[in-house]
């Protein structure tokens, strides 16, 4: 990781403030001249998260020459910590009023330690490379998703938890992440109704209504109700739009996320056992996993007890083995069942 030094060559911090106007919020950016228009209320926050992720991909540059901000500032983003430490992160981080969004570069421990931040993945950053137009005539091979699907979603997960109101239900939250995944370049998503089915949501419009009156999404058909039809809705978070991998890949993310396995819920399990399970499934690597508890709440959209009883939960469906909680360390970890020999 490199230290940002006392004269920074390359600034990358950009703010944004949604100020009340007569006629509507107004965007307020710290690089822009003043906008001419105020904003839909509905909209603000998408907007402005937008705003930023056009700032980061006109001012991209190399890795290596990327620098924790807040050091440079005294570090007075967040408390007093050991110091920075791990590789520099994209960190998105809001006010409680959500009128105020900071987007910088940061190291991985003073992205920790900041109150209400969320790392930006990659995917909604880094233009889309190139697609190869050679193909290999034969057979197709059968895909077993790996480590990329889970990554992805991860990050899907740690963009949603900033950019959905904080009060978003957990069904809300998944039907957001497989919206986001399967979307097309232009922000079009349809899930058929054999998806929505499956994911117990076929003629429940409320989580829809949900995202509609937050600004993420607009419905384009009225097929929320049925349980015939699928639903065709249009993505109103610009950010959402600039996914680097393509359709195919983030379709795969999306199946992995209906059956994280080896931690998957069942299809009758409530929608905050579902979301818990993949939040977990994201952050467990092997038979084991970890993760700060301000991060699991954030994800989850639920207080640390209804977490700590969930996981009590996930133990006597024998979903998990044991969990504990570290308050010095700030983090939760746990361990999967043991895997049963070949023979059993």
């Amino acid at each position: 990781m490199r230290l940002s030094p006392t004269d920074i060559a390359v600034r990358r911090t950009w703010t944004v403030e949604l100020r009340p106007q007569p006629g509507g919020p107004m965007l307020a950016c710290s690089q822009c001249p003043p906008q001419p228009h105020p904003v839909a209320a509905i909209s603000a926050r998408s907007v402005a998260l937008a705003h930023l992720s056009r700032h980061a991909h006109e001012n991209a540059v190399p890795d290596h020459l990327r620098t924790c901000q807040c050091q440079a500032r005294g570090c007075h983003w967040h408390p007093r910590h050991r110091g920075c430490a791990g590789s520099v992160l994209l960190v998105l981080t809001g006010d409680r009023s959500g009128r105020r969004w900071r987007l910088a570069d940061a190291c991985a421990a003073c992205a920790a330690a900041t109150e209400q931040a969320s790392v930006v993945p990659n995917i909604l950053i880094t233009a889309p490379p190139a697609a190869c137009c050679a193909r290999i005539n034969g057979p197709r091979r059968p895909y077993t998703p790996g480590p990329q699907e889970q990554v992805r979603v991860r990050e899907m997960l740690t963009y949603l938890a900033a950019a959905l109101p904080r009060f978003s239900s957990p069904t809300a939250r998944l039907l957001a992440v497989q919206c986001a995944l399967r979307a097309d370049a232009g922000g079009r998503v349809r899930l058929p109704a054999g998806l929505l089915r499956s994911m117990r949501l076929a003629g429940y419009a409320a989580p829809w209504h949900e995202l509609t009156h937050a600004g993420w999404l607009s419905c384009l058909s009225p097929t929320a109700r049925r349980t015939y039809g699928g639903v065709v809705a249009q993505l109103l978070d610009a950010a959402v739009l600039d996914q680097a991998p393509p359709r195919r890949a983030r379709a795969r993310a999306a199946h992995w996320a209906l059956h994280p396995i080896p931690l998957a819920a069942t299809r009758e399990a409530p929608p905050a056992v579902q979301l818990t399970t993949l939040t977990l499934a994201v952050h467990t690597p092997g038979q084991s996993g970890s993760v700060e508890v301000d991060l699991l709440t954030r994800l989850c959209g639920l207080s640390l007890g209804q977490v700590e009883e969930l996981l009590d939960r996930l133990v006597r469906a024998r979903l998990l083995d044991c969990w504990q909680r570290f308050a010095e360390a700030g983090e939760l970890r746990w361990h999967l069942p043991p895997e049963p020999p070949p023979d059993a």
